[in-house]
C-alpha cells in the first residue's frame, strides 16, 4: 500500500536499517540513528541501481513522489539518473555557471529572438524585480520548494496575483532549461504551481449597448488632442484591431486602390488583411498630409518608438469622462464582435476571421488572411454605416 504521512511520522528506528515502500521503486530507509532517506530503486541496461532523493521530513512525501516521477521518466527514456547526476556535478566542477540568475539570463538570451520585443522586456523585468534580488545568487540546485514559495508570497502579498502566476511560469521555464543543460535535476517551480489561487478571468471593459456606442462615437468625433491621437481613436472602432497593430500601422501597408490594410498580427504571428470602409479611408486621407511622408500613420511627436502609446489613446478616452470600468481600447473589439453578431446578424465565423482569430474550417485548414475576404469587405462597410447611423440616432 502507498505510504501516508502518519506512517512516516510514526516510523521509529530499529537495531538494523529497514525500508518502507511506496510503490514503483520508491521507498524510504530508516537507519538506527533515526534518519529517513528516500531512495529510488530502478533497473537500466539490465542492472539494478539506486539513487537518493533526499531526507525526510525536509523532502516530504509529496516532494519525494514528484522527484521519483521525474527520475522514472528519465529511465523510461533510457537515461540513467545516477549518471545524469554525475554529469551535472562534473558540469559544475568544470566552471559552468549555475546560479539562478546566470541560467535565467542564458535562457532569456536564447529565446528572446523568437519573442515580440515588448514580451521579452516584460519577462526579464519581471525576473529582475521579483526573483533575482532573492534567488539570483543562489545555485539553482539549492533552490527548494520553500525558498521559491517565500519569494512568490512576496509578490502575492502586493496584491498582484497575475504577476505571481507569471513569475512561477517563468521560473518553471528557467528550471526546465537548467535540466536540459544538465545543471539541475528537479523543476521546483512545477512542483509549486498549485500553491497560488487561480486568477479570476477579467474581461476588457466595453460599451456594447447601441445608444451608448452612439454617444461614445459622438464624443470621439468632438475630442481634443493631437491630430494623430484623434484620428487613431476614430479609426479604431472602424477596424477593431488590437491596439498595438493600430498604433504600429505603416503607410506602406495601405492599399488605397483595393481599400485594404495588410498587416502582421504579432500575437499569432500571422499575416492579416483589414478591408477599409469608406469611412476608414476618409480618416486616413485626413491624416495623410500630416504623417504621410513618414513610416507610421499615427506617428507620435514624443514617443521614442515613433508611434502613439496606448496611454495616449486611453488618456483621450478618460478626458471624455469615460471610466476604465466602462471602456478600454481593447473594448472596441468586444463592441464589434457583440453588435455584429447580435444586432447585424453576421455569421460569427466571418467575425472571428476579421478579428484575426485562428478558426479551423471544416477541412481542418487553419485561418488564412484571404478567407471570406469578400464577405468581410461587405461586413466592414455595413459596420461603418451602422456606426454612422448610431451617431445620428437613426436606430
Amino acid at each position: 500500500m502507498p505510504l501516508t504521512d502518519t506512517e512516516l511520522k510514526k516510523a521509529k528506528p530499529r537495531e538494523k536499517p529497514y525500508k518502507l515502500f511506496d510503490g514503483g521503486g520508491l521507498y524510504i530507509e530508516i537507519t538506527p540513528n533515526g534518519s529517513k532517506g528516500w531512495r529510488y530503486k530502478y533497473r537500466i541496461n539490465g542492472k539494478e541501481k539506486r539513487i537518493s532523493l533526499g531526507v525526510y521530513p525536509e523532502v516530504s512525501l509529496k516532494d519525494a513522489r514528484f522527484r521519483h516521477s521525474e527520475q522514472r521518466q528519465l529511465v523510461s527514456h533510457g537515461i540513467d539518473p545516477s549518471e545524469k547526476r554525475k554529469a551535472t556535478k562534473l558540469a559544475r566542477a568544470d566552471g559552468m555557471g549555475n546560479t539562478f540568475e546566470l541560467i535565467a539570463r542564458e535562457w532569456y538570451a536564447i529565446n528572446q529572438k523568437s519573442w515580440n520585443p515588448s514580451h521579452g522586456v516584460r519577462i526579464i523585468r519581471r525576473l529582475e524585480l521579483n526573483i533575482f534580488p532573492y534567488l539570483g545568487n543562489i545555485p539553482i540546485t539549492e533552490i527548494t520548494n520553500q525558498k521559491l514559495i517565500e519569494v512568490i508570497k512576496r509578490i502575492h502579498s502586493r496584491g498582484v496575483l497575475e504577476t505571481a502566476h507569471r513569475a512561477v511560469q517563468n521560473c518553471a521555464q528557467v528550471f526546465k532549461f537548467a535540466i536540459l543543460t544538465s545543471r539541475a535535476e528537479i523543476n521546483v517551480a512545477e512542483n509549486i504551481k498549485g500553491f497560488l489561487p487561480a486568477v479570476k478571468e477579467k474581461h476588457h471593459a466595453a460599451i456594447i449597448e447601441p445608444k451608448k456606442v452612439g454617444s461614445l462615437l459622438n464624443a470621439i468625433d468632438n475630442a481634443s488632442g493631437t491630430i494623430a491621437t484623434r484620428c487613431a481613436i476614430r479609426f479604431m472602432p472602424l477596424v477593431f484591431v488590437r491596439s498595438l497593430e493600430l498604433r504600429r500601422a505603416e503607410w506602406k501597408d495601405i492599399d488605397f486602390k483595393r481599400a485594404e490594410w495588410s498587416l502582421h498580427i504579432t500575437k499569432t504571428d500571422t499575416p492579416h488583411i483589414v478591408p477599409l470602409s469608406k469611412q476608414a479611408i476618409k480618416v486616413l486621407k485626413e491624416i495623410q498630409p500630416i504623417t504621410g511622408s513618414g513610416q507610421y500613420i499615427f506617428a507620435s511627436e514624443i514617443s521614442k518608438s515613433g508611434y502613439l502609446s496606448e496611454n495616449t489613446m486611453l488618456r483621450l478616452i478618460r478626458e471624455m469622462d469615460i471610466s476604465k470600468e466602462e471602456m478600454s481600447i481593447h473594448g472596441f473589439r468586444a463592441m464589434a464582435r457583440t453588435i455584429l453578431h447580435e444586432r447585424l446578424n453576421v455569421d460569427p465565423v466571418i467575425i472571428e476571421h476579421q478579428l484575426a482569430h485562428k478558426v479551423p474550417d471544416a477541412l481542418g485548414r487553419a485561418y488564412n488572411r484571404t478567407q471570406f475576404l469578400q464577405q468581410r469587405k461587405k461586413m466592414m462597410q455595413t459596420w461603418a454605416d451602422y456606426l454612422d447611423s448610431l451617431k445620428g440616432n437613426k436606430r
